[in-house]
């Protein structure tokens, strides 16, 4: 896939059994996402399935390594939604920048392969369009109790 993500995004979401879920409500005083410029910034999903967290707890303690994968990959499509309903998929040129937060238990390192459950969602919906600069850290606590966070940003025609 090349150039603005468009009608193939939502093909490809369709070919992966995956629908976008409804915009996670905020939490507190923020909006989902908002546009400046040439950029939509994601403010941090969850991964909130309607409205309920699948696991809570530290990855490495009460959540596996594998159910934090899952729960980021919620987070990306959470994401997806958020654009979505601002500008629309069909106006994505490019993901810019991935940021993941990781609810860590002490001694667990595994951060990274923790986020590549939303960078491989990205890749897998936009192919090229999805390839992006990340950061993943381990942090104490999340909102909820949530294992995993994921913000997004992303430039939009």
């Amino acid at each position: 896939m090349t150039g603005v993500g468009g009608a193939d995004a939502y093909a490809r979401l369709a070919e992966m059994g995956l629908t976008l879920p409804q915009v996670v409500p905020p939490l507190a005083a923020y909006v989902p996402a908002v546009q400046s410029g040439s950029y939509v910034y994601v403010s941090g999903q969850l991964p909130l399935v309607d409205g309920k967290l699948p696991y809570t707890g530290k990855v490495g303690a009460e959540v596996s390594p594998e159910q934090a994968v899952e729960s980021a990959r919620i987070c990306g499509l959470n994401a997806l939604a958020a654009i979505d309903a601002l500008v629309g998929l069909g106006q994505l040129v490019k993901i810019v920048k991935v940021t993941g937060f990781v609810a860590s238990a002490p001694g667990f390192t595994g951060q990274p392969a923790v986020i590549n459950g939303a960078s491989d969602l990205f890749g897998e919906v936009l192919g090229e369009l999805g390839r992006h600069a990340r950061s993943a850290v381990g942090v104490s606590e999340l909102p909820l109790g949530a294992p995993v966070e994921v913000e997004v940003i992303a430039e939009v025609a």
